[in-house]
């Protein structure tokens, strides 16, 4: 039965060889347990008990939730092909519920590494006499990840942003999101004045033509400015936080993580967070509550005496 099973994935439903593989393996692990071979496997001698019993040894044996779920599909995937058969008249893996899979906690920039950026990415204040494109370009890079950090933006919705979504005198700025739902995000009073002055230059060079978002690139061949779009965002953080970041990662997404971490760690209410980070439910922003757990415990394995380790 399994051998036609997977001839049928195989042939009718054109999986490629290597998910064929796997499922073979699964289903054959799954009659080791049994005591069976693949020839042996009877379906009518199980029930859903032996299901359950195999998938709790799994767990048992130190396989991840993620490892067992998808052997559970490959047995689900088998008594739904033979159901359709007829070949058995009770599909017993349908009340199994699946253990589930360990979801990768967000990983986010130290503090050190937000400040090297920092340091090392300062824009000193327009002044007459400087090139005022050449300024605008710095200032531009330096806001993209400030900004992100110190609002936990998504790129695309940093991308879209225009002047009127900025209120400088009220430290805020209006992000449309996800289906275009729109929030007020607060700022601090450093980056509304930096803001601020990155408008004031940016209307200089472009003279009145406002007709594009906040953020600019300009042509190479002709130096025409031109929207800055949500690759170019993503170029640019990769660049500067990849100066200053041990991280194999570096996008805009990675500094909504950090602005969410920093800000659950320095006391905030998660609902506050939920709210500035534009999430439709809470479970979305619960996350970061695992991940500075998680920086609890490192803290407690390191210092408690009954948790070090021997060297």
């Amino acid at each position: 039965m399994i051998r036609r099973f997977l001839d049928y994935i195989a042939i009718e439903k054109r999986y490629s060889p290597r998910t064929v593989k796997e499922y073979g393996d699964d289903l054959r692990a799954w009659c080791e347990f049994l005591g069976w071979t693949i020839e042996e496997f009877d379906p009518k001698e199980l029930d859903a008990g032996d299901v359950k019993e195999w998938m709790m040894h799994m767990l048992d044996a130190g396989q991840s939730p993620r490892s067992v779920k998808r052997r559970l599909s490959a047995v689900k995937s088998l008594y739904r092909f033979l159901l359709g058969l007829g070949l058995v008249k009770v599909n017993i893996t349908r009340t199994v519920i699946v253990p589930k899979a360990d979801k990768p906690l967000p990983i986010f920039f130290r503090e050190s590494e937000m400040e090297a950026f920092k340091e090392q990415n300062k824009v000193p204040n327009y002044e007459e006499g400087m090139d005022k494109e050449d300024w605008l370009e710095a200032m531009r890079d330096y806001l993209l990840v400030e900004i992100l950090y110190q609002t936990g933006m998504r790129r695309a919705e940093l991308a879209a942003l225009e002047d009127k979504d900025v209120d400088v005198p009220g430290r805020k700025i209006r992000v449309f999101g996800k289906r275009r739902k729109e929030r007020i995000v607060p700022i601090g009073e450093q980056l509304a004045k930096l803001i601020e002055d990155y408008l004031l230059v940016k209307h200089e060079v472009l003279q009145g033509n406002n007709d594009f978002g906040t953020f600019l690139v300009r042509k190479k061949k002709n130096g025409e400015w031109v929207p800055f779009g949500a690759a170019g965002i993503y170029n640019i953080v990769r660049a500067r936080m990849g100066d200053v970041s041990t991280l194999k990662k570096h996008s805009p997404h990675v500094l909504r993580h950090t602005f969410a971490t920093t800000m659950l760690n320095n006391g905030a209410d998660i609902r506050t967070i939920q709210t500035i980070l534009g999430h439709s439910s809470l479970e979305a922003t619960q996350v970061y509550t695992h991940t500075t757990f998680e920086q609890v415990k490192q803290a407690y394995d390191a210092a408690h005496p009954r948790r070090k380790k021997k060297e």
